[in-house]
Order: C-alpha cells, then sequence, then structure tokens
C-alpha cells in the first residue's frame, strides 16, 4: 500500500510505525473472512482492510476523526483474528491501537458516551472501586429491563445490568502481596500477575493457579505495586493511563527479577497477557532503563499454559469422564499464537477436549466490549454459544476472564483452563464440575 506521509508527520514514532505497517497490506482481503463484524455485518469498511483504508486516509490528512471513522473503529473487537490470516505479516493491533490513541485525541464523543468511557477508565482497572460498582449494579439488576428505548446508549445500561453477577465471591488472602512457598524442593520462581476485574469476579483464578504452581515446586511471589495490565485503558485509546499502569507492573517486576530472580510472569487472562507481552513496544520511546525493564518484563511474561507445560504439568486423580469445549480466547489464539498447550494439557489432565466450529471468531467480550458494542457482542455470544453446544460437551474452558464472563449463565457452566487442572492434580473441584454432572444426571433422566 502507497502511502503520502510527509517528512514532519513521520517525525512522530507512532506515525512512523503506522506508515510502515500501512505499506506492509497489499489488499489481499483475506483479512475479511475471518473478521468477526465483516461476518456479521458484511460492510467492507467493518472488515480490518476497510479500517486499514480509514485510518490512512485520516492519519494521512492529519484531520481530527470523523463519525464514520469513529464508528467503523468502535466495532473492531481488537480479537486480532485478522493477523492470524495475514499473509503479508500486517500488524493490524498497532496500528489500530494508534488509531484509537488518536481519536481519543481528535474527536469529541456526546457526552453520554465520554461519561461511560471515563467512568469505565477509572472503574474497571481498581478492584475496590470496582467491587463497589458491582454491589451497586446488583441492586440496580432487576430493573435493567425497565430501562427505557431502544439507542446504543440504552443498551450499553442494560448490558452493564445484566453483566454484573448476582453475587460476588469475597475478596481472596491468596492475592495480597506475599511470597508463597514452592512444596518440596524449589525448581522455579515466579511473579504473578492477579489482575484488576479477576481479583473481583473469580478470585478462584488465581487461587488456583497458586496452588497448583507450588504444589509444582514454583514460587509464587505477588508484587507490591502491581496493578492492571493497562489493556482496558489501552484499548480505549487512554494512552497515558494504560503507560502508567503498565510502569507500575514493570518497576515492580523489574526489581523482584533483578534482586530474587523471576522464571517467569505468570499471567492467567489472556488478554493481560497480550498486553503485558507487548510492553517492550511500548516502551519503545521511552528513556533506556524503563525501555530496557519493559523489553524484559515482556520477555518473561507466560500464560499460565505455557508455564505449565515449561514444568511438566501432570495429574494425581483418576480422569474425570468429562468431556469438555475449549474455548481459545482471542487474545490467546491470536495474540499470543498459544494455540496446542492449553489443549494438550487438558487431555493430559484426563479430559476429552472438543474444539467448537468457527473456534477463530471472537465470543464478544473483548474487553469493554461488550459493553460498548452490547448489540454485536449479544449476537458473537449466541454464536459461539450455539457453535459450543453443538459439541456435546458437559462444561467450557478457557482462559481468560472476560470469555467466562461472557459465555456464562448459559446452558453450560464455564471453567478456567487453571481450575480444572488444578482439580486434577489434587485441588478442589470448580463448582462448574458439579453442575456439569448434574446435567448429565438431568439428561440421562430425560432421556429414560
Amino acid at each position: 500500500m502507497q502511502t503520502t506521509f510527509t517528512p514532519e508527520q513521520l517525525q512522530d514514532p507512532d506515525t512512523r510505525e503506522s506508515n510502515g505497517i500501512l505499506r506492509t497490506c497489499v489488499h489481499c482481503g483475506f483479512c475479511t473472512a475471518t473478521c468477526p463484524t465483516f461476518v456479521l455485518l458484511g460492510d467492507e469498511l467493518d472488515s480490518p482492510r476497510g479500517r486499514i483504508y480509514l485510518i490512512k486516509d485520516m492519519l494521512e490528512g492529519g484531520k481530527p476523526a470523523t463519525e464514520e471513522v469513529v464508528r467503523h473503529v468502535d466495532r473492531c473487537l481488537s480479537c486480532l483474528s485478522c493477523m492470524t490470516t495475514c499473509p503479508s505479516g500486517v500488524n493490524y493491533m498497532h496500528l489500530v491501537d494508534h488509531a484509537r490513541h488518536y481519536i481519543k485525541n481528535t474527536y469529541v464523543r456526546p457526552w453520554p458516551e465520554r461519561t461511560l468511557r471515563a467512568l469505565l477508565a477509572r472503574v474497571l482497572p481498581y478492584p475496590a472501586r470496582f467491587r463497589a460498582a458491582l454491589l451497586g449494579a446488583r441492586l440496580g439488576r432487576p430493573f435493567a429491563r425497565l430501562v427505557p428505548g431502544a439507542s446504543l446508549n440504552a443498551e450499553r445500561l442494560r448490558a452493564m445490568f445484566r453483566l454484573a453477577p448476582g453475587a460476588l465471591p469475597p475478596p481472596s488472602p491468596l492475592q495480597a502481596p506475599q511470597v508463597h512457598k514452592a512444596a518440596g524442593t524449589r525448581r522455579g520462581r515466579v511473579a504473578l500477575l492477579t489482575g484488576c476485574a479477576q481479583q473481583v469476579l473469580a478470585p478462584s483464578i488465581n487461587e488456583a493457579t497458586i496452588r497448583l504452581l507450588t504444589r509444582m515446586g514454583i514460587e509464587v511471589v505477588v508484587t507490591r505495586d502491581q496493578g492492571c495490565c493497562g489493556a482496558l485503558n489501552h484499548h480505549m485509546g487512554d494512552q497515558e493511563r494504560a503507560m502508567a499502569l503498565a510502569r507500575a507492573n514493570i518497576g515492580a517486576w523489574s526489581h523482584e527479577a533483578e534482586s530474587e530472580g523471576l522464571d517467569a510472569v505468570v499471567i492467567n487472562t489472556s488478554g493481560c497477557g497480550t498486553t503485558v507481552k507487548d510492553y517492550g513496544f511500548m516502551f519503545r520511546e521511552e528513556p533506556g532503563p524503563w525501555r530496557d525493564r519493559a523489553e524484559q518484563v515482556a520477555a518473561l511474561a507466560k500464560d499460565i499454559s505455557e508455564v505449565l507445560v515449561q514444568f511438566g504439568y501432570s495429574p494425581s486423580r483418576p480422569a474425570p469422564d468429562l468431556t469438555v469445549a475449549y474455548h481459545s480466547a482471542c487474545s490467546l489464539q491470536h495474540g499470543q499464537k498459544v494455540t496446542a498447550a492449553p489443549k494438550q494439557l487438558l487431555a493430559t489432565a484426563g479430559f476429552r477436549v472438543k474444539e467448537p466450529a468457527e473456534g477463530h471468531l471472537c465470543c464478544g467480550s473483548a474487553g469493554t466490549y461488550n459493553i460498548l458494542q452490547p448489540v454485536i457482542a449479544a449476537q458473537l455470544r449466541d454464536r459461539k454459544l450455539g457453535n459450543i453446544e453443538r459439541t456435546g460437551a458437559a462444561l467450557i474452558a478457557a482462559g481468560n476472564i472476560g470469555c467466562l464472563t461472557q459465555l456464562a449463565g448459559a446452558t453450560l457452566p464455564v471453567a478456567h483452563t487453571v481450575e480444572l487442572l488444578d482439580w486434577m492434580a489434587g485441588g478442589p473441584a470448580p463448582p462448574a464440575v458439579e453442575q456439569a454432572r448434574q446435567g448429565a444426571r438431568h439428561g440421562a433422566r430425560g432421556a429414560a
């Protein structure tokens, strides 16, 4: 693709990077076949190729973003399925992230949307605020259907109430800053990203991770001063806040790596993992020490499934006679290119693993997408659940809290992959297992 950026424009490092990405695109259109929004909507401008044209025109012109550009970029899930498909290696992730930052700086959204985005940016990354917000949303949940109107803002409000869980688990003391000693001889030492929303919605995931790793002889450190990875703000174009959150993590983990040593920074939320593994790029223009630390942390970052394969996971219980539908989170399969490890681990643990059709398509969660684009998100969720149910599985396993939240509450129970692996290696059974077995019993009685 030819570009016409001026030498002055190319002085900006983000524009210079986007220019290189745009020149890589050969207009082939392979990306359209695997783009969830194009599959649903059939609009070229809601495909990666269409958005690339819009972004190119916006950036080259140096003009404020228009409503049309914003609408189509906002509909992008950042699922990165296009990057898996692209034969030319177009780094669409960095391009669309730049576009979102540019939009935030040049486009004035209607005040209800500005308010909602500011609320999400200031609440979701902070567990205490998020817990308080969810408690308030839970009180309003019965009245969600009374929200009037068919506007996008009305749909967003209803989606926020609908996504709020009916009950919240208590905070887990295991997530507080501390060192969890390895059982027996220490084989490794890792830091654990405990996350933000996951801490509140499902602390059992971090608990299972800590139990499993320490049982395998791996010391787990929950560092002070770590927090949200920055992904939620980053994908809303709030680059400054995202960088501040990332800087806190980089400082905490690089200090730990330099003092006591780390074999990995373990991440059990794949959306976070994709961002942490990109810290080196995010800090590429920062002064030397921060750039070097960011690259160090990005190199240490590993999904929990990668770490379990590295240290040789093995179960201690007999096979459970359960069929699991493995939902591969977009951030894991497309963002991190981790595809085989989770399925291999589940099979090693004794589960029968099924993969649903259209496994490359997003479930519609995508960070804050199921709030900001609730109609499209619901269509993708229903499509995903239909494909999963046709596998005949008893429960759904996934490696991302966003996907688990999006897919929960339907006909099949959901569990994080690490919770199932921990159970088969001596930990407690996650609630989804008993729900799956009750479903199987009900099904057998119905058939009789």
